[in-house]
């Protein structure tokens, strides 16, 4: 399950990989603020790294990812499709989503092994992706962008089985049909991040893991397309050693040669084991990150987030992100002690391979903090740091921000016409990212009225 985005300005954070961005410079007729509005970027092809822990850390992982679930629960059974895999796409579907699905089909091909592809009109699909307003999938499951369930081939047979041991992972020994849902009205940035989270776990692994900086199996949000390690996790997932109805140990018991043939560099090397997040520290993220609750009942969460990981004596991602946590909270109330919060995140993140667009996500909300400030100079450097690693991770909500944060820091330094360029060049990221012209304007608008304060300060 794909949590609802944790984007917010002042608390900036798109918590919502890549070389060769295809750059269009077509910009529509002028807006009523006179700046011409631009066609919608997007990115070139994904360009992964494998990854750098050792082979028996990985194995650890794996286990955790495929026998514990979401919610706390022991999964018994190991599961996945037999045969070839076909997804359709029904409902309203976006205007972007068939590209998006088959781009990543080419990469379950090419990079995980899978046999994957769309199903052909009448045949019966193995996953099928659904997509339904908001608002109305909003009344069923709240906290989610998006969601796998088991077992249902339509959203009014999820809604009618929802309450159900039907929809239940914990009872399968093996998987036949799977529905994705994923919101018709997205921001065409969201379609693609539910797409490659969802599909994949429709596929393989079930759980979450806060501890893997490098992954989308990662409620933090941080990385939203499928990485190397995720294609490895899958490509064991469906190595030949593995059956399904497998129990945690039987499977335990051959992991270990297949990530030895399928990962020979991962052989030796130092592991880190970790142990699973309390539900504790787990039920405060969502406090923190949440759509409801005020300000003070985010930072309360945020504040408890932080003492559970100290007192589990964490120095990984999960101490970075209750920093992080804390750090975004205190934005608006008090940015020193903010600041304090983000640069002991990014401390922590810098010390992990892997996290370089975690680090990037602390960049940005200093960035904001520096420009609110009026440390235009500053913000500008924060903003540069962060886009190298943002554009590799394909955030366009997150590469528009940094472009906006830098123009307006630009406009109060006295460089109109580069922060004017900078904004048009933002646009056709942020259409990407944000969707309608209307969110775009509402994010301009947001950032602008910090560049206003900083420059009264």
């Amino acid at each position: 399950m794909r949590l609802v985005s944790m984007i917010a300005l002042l608390g900036l954070t798109a918590c919502n990989p890549v070389q060769n961005a295809q750059v269009s410079k077509n910009y529509t007729e002028a807006g009523t603020n006179g700046m011409g509005f631009a066609a919608m970027q997007s990115f070139g092809p994904v360009v992964t790294t494998r990854t750098q822990r050792a082979n028996a850390e990985t194995a650890h992982d794996f286990l955790d990812l495929e026998f514990r679930m979401e919610s706390g629960r022991a999964n018994p059974s190991f599961s996945r499709f037999e045969g070839p895999i076909t997804v359709a796409l029904k409902g309203d579907v976006p205007p972007t989503a068939t590209a998006e699905m088959t781009r990543l089909i080419s990469r379950f091909r090419s990079e995980a092994g899978l046999p994957i592809s769309f199903a052909k009109p009448g045949d019966n699909p193995s996953i099928t992706v659904e997509f339904q307003p908001r608002a109305q999938m909003a009344r069923v499951v709240p906290m989610a962008a998006c969601f796998v369930v088991p077992r249902v081939q339509s959203w009014a047979e999820y809604k009618a089985e929802r309450d159900g041991p039907k929809v239940n992972w914990t009872t399968m020994t093996s998987r036949e049909h799977v529905s994705i849902f994923v919101p018709s009205d997205a921001a065409p940035q969201e379609v693609r991040d539910c797409l490659n989270e969802e599909t994949a776990q429709a596929m393989g692994p079930l759980n979450d893991l806060y501890r893997l900086t490098d992954s989308v199996f990662n409620d933090d949000n941080f990385n939203s397309v499928l990485t190397g390690f995720d294609m490895m996790i899958l490509r064991l997932h469906y190595a030949p050693e593995l059956r399904n109805g497998m129990n945690e140990a039987e499977v335990a018991k051959r992991v270990p040669a297949i990530l030895a043939r399928i990962n020979p560099q991962g052989e030796g090397g130092s592991a880190n084991f970790k142990r699973i997040a309390p539900r504790s520290w787990v039920a405060q993220v969502e406090g923190a990150f949440g759509p409801r609750g005020s300000n003070a009942q985010r930072l309360q969460a945020a504040n408890m987030m932080l003492s559970i990981a100290l007192a589990q004596g964490w120095q990984d991602a999960r101490l970075g992100f209750s920093y992080y946590a804390k750090g975004r909270s205190l934005a608006n109330s008090d940015p020193v002690q903010a600041v304090a919060a983000l640069q002991e995140a990014a401390r922590i993140y810098r010390a992990i391979p892997g996290a370089g667009l975690h680090v990037a996500h602390v960049d940005m909300q200093l960035a904001a903090v520096a420009l609110a400030a009026g440390q235009s100079e500053q913000a500008i450097a924060f903003a540069d740091r962060a886009i190298p690693a943002v554009k590799r991770a394909e955030n366009a909500s997150l590469l528009a921000t940094l472009m906006l944060i830098k123009a307006e820091a630009l406009q109060n330094e006295g460089q109109v016409a580069e922060a004017r360029a900078l904004r048009l060049d933002s646009l056709g990221w942020a259409r990407y990212g944000f969707g309608s012209e209307r969110q775009v304007r509402a994010r301009m608008g947001e950032i602008a009225n910090l560049g206003a304060r900083g420059h009264r300060g």
